[in-house]
């Protein structure tokens, strides 16, 4: 709850294959993104990235039928990072301890959010809030995110599904804050990657985080 490129060797599917990248740009540290399918570099705090990470970038798609899927790509020296082992997926506690990927979702112009952790592991958690960090962890099952993994020795992908229709019936066609993140553990440290880091410490819960406006999609005739 705490809070660069492409290498040809990994396998991709013809959609990851066929979305634009947005390249970096000094713009997207104070305005926020607004896209529907759109790939975005995660930001390393500290700044000076450990050598173990080379980048994290994230692709996010949302559909007419109430699915968020997002990818998260991370490159770097996979043997040097600490990745639980694939498991039955369950719900667990503290995952943002270690190696783990976090989406916060709110409505527009709203002070709730719900927080999804999701773990190399399969390993899932979901909660939520009224307000900054006051909440706690849902136990519902219908919650449950769908999650694959891929992994080479330099590169680890996790794909992730949320359907918007669980969190509420308001969510699929509200105009959606997203913040992205990930806890990294290596073997040269910690290390917190958001896309945006607002404050000068890492704080994934802070709204002024949440940098992604993801407008409805328009229905599909």
């Amino acid at each position: 709850m705490l809070p660069h490129r492409r290498t040809p060797d990994f396998p991709h599917t013809n959609t990851i294959d066929s979305i634009f990248r947005s390249e970096s740009n000094p713009a997207a540290a104070t305005e926020p993104v607004m896209s529907v399918e759109h790939w975005m570099d995660l930001r390393c705090y500290p700044p000076t990235r450990p050598e173990t990470v080379r980048a994290i970038e994230v692709l996010v798609r949302r559909s007419a039928s109430a699915e968020l899927r997002m990818t998260f790509r991370l490159d770097g020296d996979i043997s040097r990072i600490r990745v639980s082992p694939p498991g039955v997926p369950r719900i667990a506690t503290q995952l943002w301890r270690h190696t783990c990927f976090e989406a916060f979702i709110a409505v527009e112009g709203q002070p709730a959010y719900h927080e999804f952790n999701f773990a190399p592991s399969g390993e899932w958690a979901v909660y939520a809030f009224c307000g900054y960090r006051n909440g706690g962890p849902l136990a519902n099952e219908m919650m449950r995110p769908q999650i694959a993994v891929r992994s080479t020795g330099s590169r680890l992908e996790l794909d992730t599904l949320v359907r918007l229709d669980s969190l509420s019936a308001i969510h699929p066609n509200a105009s959606l804050r997203i913040g992205l993140s990930a806890v990294i553990e290596a073997s040269d440290g910690l290390s917190y990657w958001a896309l945006r880091h607002p404050a000068d410490k890492p704080d994934f819960h802070d709204a002024d985080g949440f940098a992604l406006l993801l407008e409805p999609p328009e229905p599909q005739g």
